[in-house]
């Protein structure tokens, strides 16, 4: 089988970023084989969570240290994004820190637990940095939302390198961008419907450098998944309905998160894109059409 690379958005040529960030949510005990096959197949960016809840993100860490080893990818060449979850995220019987603790203390001890679970070598964690850190969700007030904020700026830019939040609405983004000394690299949330996509919160992203992240991008589009623009382009390029999704999704400046578990999918995901860009940019009149008709299905004019 061979090997896919890593592709970028063809709306932004200069931005070597790849296609994907894999999602490593709800993969349980099959969590390691599954992150091995993403690298081998092309994937550079993978998300996790201190969150044993949904993610193993142990299971994480030792399928990246191997792949180091194995030479798959080096520890340079992939971007490990994780997260902080809130008590009410998790299961109280298997979680990172003391759910009692007082908060700052909490962000520690997730983070420290992090820091092993990822870190580069088996039995070295001194060396060990996450790219990126996200409140998986805004705490219960504002102020407590940026007093974790402020305690996670104290690791960057040695141990993490970027911070973020999921699950989170324009007016908490703009609290955090205007009164933290590091501001949003990433902003993580669902892609759907029942939030109009998203479409103020994602031109404030855009405005001000901050990468927004979709998660549910199929699952959570069944309309848009059938959709006229989708449908032509993915018989004009000859994809799947998914990938002609996708690289429509991607053409918004959305990093799309993949968290297939076939390693078909994956390899279909990543040359498919490759695909789709190679004909947008042989027929570019043609390209301009579908995603000016897809623009308009998620960000209507009033």
């Amino acid at each position: 089988m061979a090997t896919a690379t890593p592709f970028s958005s063809h709306s932004r040529l200069g931005d070597e970023r790849p296609a994907f960030a894999y999602g490593t949510a709800w993969k349980k005990d099959q969590t390691k084989p599954l992150v091995k096959e993403a690298l081998k197949q092309g994937f550079r960016r993978v998300d996790t969570a201190a969150q044993p809840k949904h993610y193993q993100e142990h299971l994480v860490g030792e399928a990246l240290r191997e792949a180091y080893t194995e030479g798959i990818v080096s520890r340079k060449d992939v971007y490990v994004q994780t997260k902080y979850t809130t008590p009410a995220g998790q299961d109280l019987s298997n979680m990172p820190y003391d759910a009692n603790a007082p908060l700052e203390e909490q962000l520690h001890t997730s983070v420290a637990s992090s820091l092993k679970n990822l870190r580069l070598q088996q039995d070295d964690t001194a060396a060990s940095y996450l790219d990126c850190l996200l409140l998986h969700s805004p705490l219960p007030t504002i102020e407590q939302t940026l007093q974790a904020w402020r305690v996670l700026e104290t690791y960057v830019p040695h141990q993490i390198k970027a911070l973020g939040i999921s699950n989170v609405t324009l007016p908490v983004v703009r609290e955090i961008y205007n009164t933290a000394t590091i501001k949003p690299s990433v902003v993580q949330n669902r892609f759907y419907p029942q939030t109009r996509y998203d479409g103020p919160l994602r031109a404030f992203c855009k405005e001000h450098g901050i990468t927004y992240q979709s998660f549910w991008t199929l699952t959570g589009n069944p309309k848009l998944l059938k959709s006229q623009p989708v449908a032509e382009l993915a018989q004009a390029a000859q994809v799947s309905l998914p990938t002609a999704l996708y690289v429509l999704v991607m053409d918004l400046g959305v990093e799309v998160l993949n968290g297939t578990t076939s390693a078909e999918h994956m390899q279909e995901d990543l040359l498919g894109i490759a695909k789709a860009r190679e004909w947008a940019t042989a027929n570019p009149g043609n390209w301009v059409e579908f995603t000016t008709a897809f623009a308009r299905l998620v960000e209507p004019v009033a």
